[in-house]
């Protein structure tokens, strides 16, 4: 038990890391470059680190002017 709560708690900045990023990216973005609100993304990506992946992964429209 004390190997997995040490591996949490090392993952716990990373995930914070992350999400702070996540965040930022949402904050910057208008509504309409987000595939669904801002605040599902939100709570999402804060839940978890997965939640972040799909935000970055899956989330953001992509940029029509960087074809």
């Amino acid at each position: 038990m004390k190997k997995f709560t040490k591996v949490v708690l090392s993952l716990l900045p990373v995930h914070a890391l992350v999400a702070a990023a996540t965040w930022r990216d949402i904050e910057r973005r208008p509504a309409g470059a987000l595939r669904g609100p801002k605040t599902l993304w939100k709570l999402w990506s804060s839940l978890n680190t997965a939640g972040a992946g799909a935000y970055w992964l899956i989330g953001r429209r992509k940029d029509k002017s960087a074809k």
